[in-house]
């Protein structure tokens, strides 16, 4: 079998010459196109060192392509081939397939073998595959560039580890002739490039163009293993130096434009030298127009293949890569990120450009011309079908579009910091704007987004962090005068950015998206430093803080249905109320997950003694044991901490499920740092009236959510329809209600000859009162809620300004248990019979009820009797009932009736404000 050359079709020997520097002696091919070796190193010690361009090498050794022969013999032998081969026309179109696979996917002998049975298993009619160098190979050929020309000697040994790589990878894949003619070449490869790696470290310096002949070794050493294991397996194949095909011409931006004519010229010209339905190719290299080694730049391959895609007019480009397809965002910082089945051209290239782990902006132009679609696959995961890169179709965009699918996806930057640049002396002077980015273009600096006010008063651009400090100065001096003289106010440098972009080719011309973006944002709590929208709508690109940039980057991509809108949850106080919430929870995630795409995880359970914590949410069907076994002892600053700390879900909320001052006391912190709150405890609303109003004036000034229905009338919604009255333009004249289930229970059922005392020890048997009945017959958990609801009513009062009837005799106020408390109690029941007795006398009922009057701004909490007719004297159990006057409803008040006490009402309370929470940060309504 004929072995290959990397370089030159030739299988002879090329005629060598030596070349001397500094007294030393270098043994070199002749090269290809009669540039002669001393030619080249004799530019390693003249004048000429840092302009003279490198002219191709060939190797010692060459076979498996005719040999280009020398000068003096090239025209002969180049017309005999044009004669023999003058029928041979390359066929263009969608009969060829382009693969492409990077240095991953050929980066050991195993996956070499993997990537040639997919080629073989291919059954497009013709192929061409485009290979990377093996995985790090690049990188070790720019390493012993680096070496050398920094002259340390080490470079030898590092060659001969890439010697070593490529030899191991041979044995394993190879066997027989092809076997010895790879490792022939391959010493004679590495011989070669060890006496020009020694020219350089003998200047002490290397050219670009030197650097990519280097470089490109590792190319031409897959292809040719590639090759050799193809036709191994029976599957006739030709492998192609691109450098013999592919012409582009440097440009000033470290990049190279394809000359696409001269290209396919070549191309033809290959092909009817090297007629084939397989073809295997070099990436990443190419030559320029004066047939001098270049390469692609970094993600070069992809970019060979875009470009062999326009070339052969393929059906398609598969680029083979170790993930299953473009993400909706990147799934380190979203888990819930989805593979995207299409994107439009525009999309790919503005996710590039903003980090997203696609293609190079780059690589799409060639294959967008011939609209040739571009195929993301796994090669680790063939039945994934991948993403699908194209130009999307016209009816597309038609009716019935989900919002969701108005953005494709989103991607991010670090590491930036904000230039601005301010002044009112900007305003109206042509070539401001030219003058600074002339300064930051001399300086080098990448501009990655750029933002100016219409009144022409400030510019701010962003530009990586590293360059920042170049920059500063740099627009320091030239504006010195500026500066000086009070034109420009500053030139101000914020540092610790990230750059967030939202992209999606259908946001075009479609209202709301931006609202929907910085909704998200501002419900997530995150400010926006700086903002940029181009005329073409494909992105939105804002500037945020790098700490918040992971959360933003979730906040957004739930907002947009592309994963759950997930909350953390922190659960202070697993009592009866708490556990039972918890239980509820338990029972009602997955279905809310299914089917209102709301993910509720519980990062943290936290008692009075233990806590425990989770990174990912507790599993809700062994809380109790995880609890009890796997608990810590309970700090509530870590708890915080550790619910606030988590970068990966935007929402968090903690629900203080105790009855606990010194936990409510902690809600403003909260609030401001950006934590929601949802709590039954009346301990703040009815706190301080300065702490209440100061924690409502933070609640109304953010985006951060204070819910706190079960505050009053458990799960009944009273807070919700209060506020609802208020906002909607009615005024509240009057709010009356039995508040206290217990006391409800109580007083229904304190009829006949039944003593009070004998209620009392019924309810608190049934688990209406508290531990100690003396704080539900006190009147103070009534005249919380009459404070919370007269606050909410507008009042500024305190609860001192409440009079309050207990029901606690005096005498026994001061009793020392509550079992005490009980046994004395039916010592009193004379005095309550006596005030029923007087009722029924009257024809009507006791009710113990809490009073708002607005008109008076007073409130009070007393023992009351209502007429048999009244709504108050209709209630059975625990029931609460709330009646409000307004001026609305002012013949008829409008009244809430329902169980108001029990864990199980409660919870419901509060677990209707956790889904009411969701809902205003983007769940489904």
């Amino acid at each position: 079998m004929a072995s290959l050359s990397p370089y030159s079709p030739a299988c002879s020997v090329s005629p060598s010459e030596t070349a001397a520097i500094n007294g030393e002696r270098f043994l070199l091919t002749r090269p290809r196109y009669g540039i002669s070796p001393s030619s080249l190193i004799s530019s390693y010690t003249g004048d000429s060192l840092r302009s003279n361009p490198i002219p191709r090498i060939s190797y010692v050794s060459h076979c498996g392509r005719r040999e280009r022969p020398s000068t003096s013999v090239v025209a002969s032998v180049a017309a005999s081939v044009d004669e023999s081969t003058e029928d041979v026309r390359l066929p263009r179109g969608d009969i060829w397939s382009i693969h492409k696979f990077g240095g991953t996917c050929v980066a050991t002998s195993l996956r070499i073998q993997n990537v040639a049975d997919i080629i073989v298993n291919d059954d497009s009619e013709r192929k061409l595959v485009v290979v990377s160098a093996m995985s790090k190979v690049t990188d070790m050929m720019y390493n012993l560039i680096n070496r050398a020309q920094s002259r340390d000697d080490s470079y030898v040994k590092a060659l001969d580890k890439v010697f070593e790589k490529h030899k191991k990878t041979a044995v394993e894949l190879l066997d027989g002739p092809d076997l010895v003619s790879f490792l022939s070449h391959l010493h004679d490869d590495v011989s070669n490039l060890k006496a020009l790696l020694r020219a350089i470290y003998i200047a002490g310096h290397a050219t670009e163009s030197f650097s990519d002949f280097v470089v490109g070794h590792g190319e031409l050493w897959s292809a040719q293993l590639l090759s050799l294991v193809v036709r191994k397996l029976g599957t006739d194949c030709n492998w192609m130096d691109t450098r013999d095909v592919i012409v582009v011409n440097p440009t000033s931006s470290n990049q190279v434009d394809p000359d696409i004519l001269e290209s396919e010229r070549r191309l033809e010209k290959w092909f009817s030298n090297n007629p084939s339905k397989t073809v295997i190719a070099t990436g990443f290299i190419a030559s320029t127009p004066q047939n001098i080694p270049t390469t692609l730049k970094r993600d070069g391959s992809d970019f060979s293949a875009a470009i062999m895609g326009a070339l052969f007019r393929a059906s398609k480009v598969t680029i083979w890569t170790d993930v299953d397809g473009v993400y909706s965002a990147d799934p380190r910082k979203v888990s819930e990120a989805v593979i995207l089945s299409t994107l439009s051209y525009q999309e790919a290239w503005e996710m590039s450009y903003f980090g997203a782990n696609v293609l190079h902006p780059r690589t799409i132009i060639p294959v967008m011309r011939h609209n040739i679609p571009i195929i993301i696959r796994n090669i680790f995961n063939l039945s994934a079908p991948g993403t699908k890169i194209c130009q999307p179709k016209d009816d597309e965009n038609g009716h019935g579009q989900k919002m969701e699918s108005l953005v494709k996806g989103f991607a991010t930057i670090d590491n930036l910091a904000l230039v601005n640049v301010e002044g009112t002396g900007m305003a109206g002077v042509p070539g401001t704007a030219s003058a600074i980015f002339s300064v930051v273009k001399d300086v080098g600096a990448n501009v990655i987004m750029i933002s100016q006010a219409s009144s022409e008063h400030s510019v701010c651009f962003a530009v990586p962090e590293k360059e920042v400090k170049a920059v500063a100065s740099a627009l320091e001096s030239r504006f010195s005068q500026a500066l000086n003289a009070g034109r420009l106010s500053k030139v101000e440098v914020i540092p610790n950015c990230s750059i967030l972009a939202a992209v999606g080719q259908k946001m075009a011309s479609t209202p709301g998206v931006s609202a929907s973006l910085f909704s998200a944002l501002a419900k997530a709590n995150i400010n926006i430093r700086a903002i940029a929208q181009g005329c073409s709508e494909y992105n939105i690109t804002v500037v945020l803080k790098r700490e918040d940039c992971i959360r933003a980057l979730r906040a957004v991509h739930s907002r947009f249905y592309l994963s759950k809108t997930t909350i953390a949850m922190g659960i202070i106080g697993p009592g009866l109320i708490g556990g039972a919430l918890l239980n509820q929870l338990k029972d009602q995630v997955a279905v809310l997950k299914e089917v209102l795409n709301i993910d509720l995880r519980v990062m943290g359970i936290s008692g009075s003694r233990t806590m425990v914590l989770s990174e990912s949410g507790l599993d809700l069907s062994r809380w109790r044991e995880l609890l009890k076994d796997g608990g810590e002892a309970a700090d509530l600053g870590k708890f915080v901490q550790h619910v606030h700390g988590n970068h990966f879900i935007p929402n968090k909320v903690l629900v203080d499920c105790t009855a606990d001052s010194d936990v409510a006391s902690f809600y403003y912190d909260w609030l401001r740092k950006g934590i929601h709150v949802i709590t039954p405890n009346k301990k703040a609303n009815s706190g301080p009236l300065d702490q209440y109003l100061r924690l409502r004036a933070l609640q109304r000034q953010s985006y951060t959510h204070y819910f706190y229905e079960a505050t009053v009338g458990a799960g009944l919604p009273i807070i919700s329809t209060l506020r609802g009255l208020l906002e909607t333009g009615d005024k509240i004249l009057r709010i009356e209600g039995i508040f206290s289930g217990t006391l409800s229970y109580i007083f229904n059922n304190f009829i006949g000859k039944r003593a009070f005392s004998e209620v009392v020890a019924e309810a608190k048997q049934a688990g209406y009162t508290e531990p100690d009945p003396r704080d539900d017959l006190s009147g103070t958990d009534v005249a919380r809620k009459v404070i919370i609801l007269a606050r909410e009513s507008g009042l500024k009062l305190q609860l001192s300004d409440i009079p309050v009837e207990s029901l606690v005799p005096e005498p026994l106020r001061e009793s020392a248990t509550a079992e005490e408390f009980m046994k004395e109690l039916p010592e009193f029941d004379r005095d309550m019979a006596k005030k029923r007795e007087d009722a029924e006398v009257a024809g009507k009922v006791l009710r113990y009820v809490g009073v708002v009057d607005a008109i008076k701004k007073k409130g009070r909490v007393e023992l009351r009797a209502y007429n048999v007719s009244h709504p108050f004297a209709q209630l059975s159990g625990s029931d609460n009932i709330i009646a409000f006057t307004t001026a609305r409803y002012k013949e008829q008040p409008l009244i809430v009736r329902g169980p108001g006490a029990g864990a199980q009402v409660t919870a419901g309370g509060i677990f209707c404000d956790i889904l009411r929470l969701a809902s205003y940060l983007g769940a489904p309504s």
